[in-house]
C-alpha cells in the first residue's frame, strides 16, 4: 500500500558525517518545531545524530531536506532512513542527552 504525502508516519533517520559537536540536534530541533512534527533528536556512541520524528508525511519529507544540508559547519555524508507508522508516544520535539 502507497503511503499518501497527507498521511501521519514515523521517521527514524541516522545522520552521518561531521554531525557532532556543530549543533545538529539543535538545527534537527528547530525545523522540527517549525513543521509542526513531533519526536526527538540525540547524539550515539558512533558520531552520527538520530532523528526519530512522527507527524504529517509532507512535514517528514521537509524535514528530511533540511537533515541532509544540516548547519553550516556540519558536513552530512549519507543518512539511513526507516519509516514506519506513528506510535503517538511524542508530545514535543526534544533534544535528548542519552
Amino acid at each position: 500500500m502507497e503511503v499518501q504525502l497527507s498521511e501521519r508516519a514515523r521517521m527514524r533517520a541516522i545522520i552521518h558525517g561531521r554531525v557532532q559537536g556543530v549543533f545538529f540536534r539543535d538545527f534537527a530541533r528547530t525545523h522540527a518545531m517549525w513543521l509542526d512534527l513531533l519526536g526527538y533528536a540525540r547524539n550515539l556512541w558512533n558520531g552520527t545524530v538520530e532523528v526519530v520524528a512522527e507527524g504529517n508525511r509532507e512535514a517528514l519529507e521537509s524535514l528530511l531536506r533540511q537533515l541532509y544540508v544540516g548547519p553550516s559547519s556540519a558536513r552530512v555524508e549519507k543518512i539511513d532512513l526507516e519509516w514506519s507508522e506513528p506510535s503517538g508516544e511524542f508530545s514535543s520535539f526534544e533534544v535528548r542527552y542519552r
